[in-house]
């Protein structure tokens, strides 16, 4: 029996169908990594702006009592005990402090959450390039093992532009030039 003699260029389409089945698999893989680093920065951030939110109604509750203490004191009889006008400039003073504290904090509180939108950002804008790239790559692979079953140059040739395509997006994944 005579064997079929292997035309020389589906070594290259084998090998290129590998380089485009990797480039697959590694841009699947670092786009769910960087789409898991959106989300899990996405709630994080969350969780910061409702600690945020928490802190901005307590210092509003001790703003609101301040003003209420100050009233009250401003109220008291010319009479009063040195004593309650002590007390109520005591209780004034540290809710004026606790308003500080949580002003404080909140600026601290917001800071993070905005650092943490960031990361969310960054990680969009790395994970899209990659789900891309594995788009045209599986199209590129689909091509060639087509080409490989038919034996038809012209479509591993087809395959060649939208296999560099899916490894230009897969790149820019990594690299965002694009």
């Amino acid at each position: 029996m005579a064997e079929e003699k292997k035309e020389p260029w589906l070594n290259y389409l084998a090998l290129t169908t590998v380089v485009f089945a990797v480039c697959a698999t590694l841009a699947t893989f670092k786009g769910g990594g960087y789409s898991t680093r959106s989300v899990i920065s996405q709630a994080q951030a969350s969780d910061q702006w409702a600690f945020f939110q928490a802190k901005s109604t307590k210092g509003n509750l001790y703003e609101i009592q301040r003003e209420a203490l100050e009233l009250q004191q401003a109220a008291l009889p010319a009479n009063a005990p040195a004593e309650v006008r002590e007390h109520y400039a005591k209780t004034i003073a540290d809710y004026k402090d606790r308003v500080a504290r949580y002003e404080k904090e909140k600026a601290e509180i917001q800071t993070a959450a905005k650092a943490l939108e960031q990361t969310r950002n960054d990680a969009q804008r790395h994970s899209q390039p990659f789900g891309i790239a594995v788009i045209f790559l599986q199209v590129a692979i689909l091509i060639c093992s087509i080409a490989g079953l038919f034996k038809r140059k012209v479509m591993w040739q087809l395959a060649l532009p939208i296999g560099l395509l899916g490894l230009v997006y897969f790149a820019n994944g990594f690299f965002l030039f694009m």
